[in-house]
């Protein structure tokens, strides 16, 4: 079976300069298999990004990676196809804290269907943050490490910086990290005036399983109700596509914990954000092309209960969103 770096082999030929973008041929992937069980009314994918055209759009000169486009109307397509009603999109690292991407796309999903999660620092000011809070954005990224190096005392004062944002505005924080770091941090997590939601099962490896250093933190959070994780991500946490059995204890920890603090995310259209050698940060970094009804299902899999599902895709999401 092959993994995800495997089926990316083929297409690193197709890499091309950012500058270079030709939006013929730039899609975001598309569904290829029908969803295996009955997706319930207002359920709502947690993650994703909306790319768009890179001349409206630039992004930060200090990025990892350059995805091609994936743009608001192929995203409602995608909802559509799955049976989806709402969506919350991220605003990636490849646009540092230019949030227009993600604001411009729920304004054009309409507030009934979507919000935002963006970047911010203090150098914005309240009236921009206002105006983010008014147009559908209800929590905040951080990143607690940078290009894979953890600094404690960076982390704390990110995550502080990001509480005194959040609470000004009724907001979350959302936590891009790896279980190890989130272990780190945990008094700080702990004594959180927010709500905390972790991305893609804590950031954690399957392979390295549930007793992995810091996993005990994420569901030690989620089943205090303080967090919220994330069911996305699986291609990240593990190389055994396509179903990724070894996600399964990943999940089952969290779903024991507490199933009130879990939503599910697809992280649509799947960025390979992995610094490679042989790529450029301004080389376009081709999507994974993976199968979202087929990424869908897996949560039925992992959740064989409809009521439970009903909780991840509907009520969770309505709580934690504003919805």
């Amino acid at each position: 079976m092959l993994t995800r770096r495997e089926m990316m082999a083929g297409a690193a030929g197709v890499c091309v300069a950012a500058s270079g973008w030709d939006g013929a041929r730039a899609e975001g992937p598309k569904p290829k298999t029908k969803v295996t069980f009955e997706v319930p009314r207002g359920a709502c994918d947690c993650h994703v990004h909306v790319i768009g055209d890179p001349e409206k759009y630039p992004m930060f000169s200090g990025r990892n990676y350059t995805p091609p486009p994936a743009t608001a109307d192929e995203l409602l397509a995608l909802q559509k196809t799955l049976g989806l009603d709402r969506v919350v999109v991220v605003t990636p690292s490849t646009y540092g804290i230019d949030n227009s991407a993600t604001l411009d796309a729920i304004k054009q999903l309409g507030r009934e269907r979507a919000r935002g999660v963006v970047v911010v620092d203090p150098s914005l000011s309240a009236d921009q943050l206002a105006a983010m809070a008014k147009a559908g954005v209800s929590g905040i990224r951080v990143n607690l490490e940078q290009a894979g190096v953890f600094d404690p005392a960076a982390a704390a004062k990110r995550l502080q910086t990001g509480f005194e944002l959040a609470k000004a505005h009724n907001w979350h924080v959302q936590i891009y990290s790896r279980p190890a770091v989130i272990g780190a941090v945990a008094s700080e997590l702990q004594s959180a005036p927010v709500p905390l939601v972790f991305d893609h099962f804590g950031g954690a490896d399957s392979a390295a399983g549930v007793q992995q250093p810091g996993f005990d933190t994420v569901v030690s959070l989620v089943k205090s109700g303080r967090a919220y994780a994330k069911l996305s991500g699986s291609y990240r946490a593990s190389k055994q596509a396509p179903d990724y059995p070894d996600v399964l204890p990943l999940a089952k920890a969290l779903l024991e914990a507490n199933p009130d603090r879990l939503v599910w995310g697809s992280d649509w259209p799947h960025p390979d954000s992995v610094v490679t050698p042989n790529r450029k940060a301004t080389d376009t970094a081709p999507y994974y092309p993976l199968d979202d009804g087929h990424l869908l299902s897996l949560l039925g899999t992992w959740v064989p209960d409809a009521g439970t599902r009903r909780k991840i895709l509907v009520d969770n999401p309505a709580r934690l969103y504003g919805f």
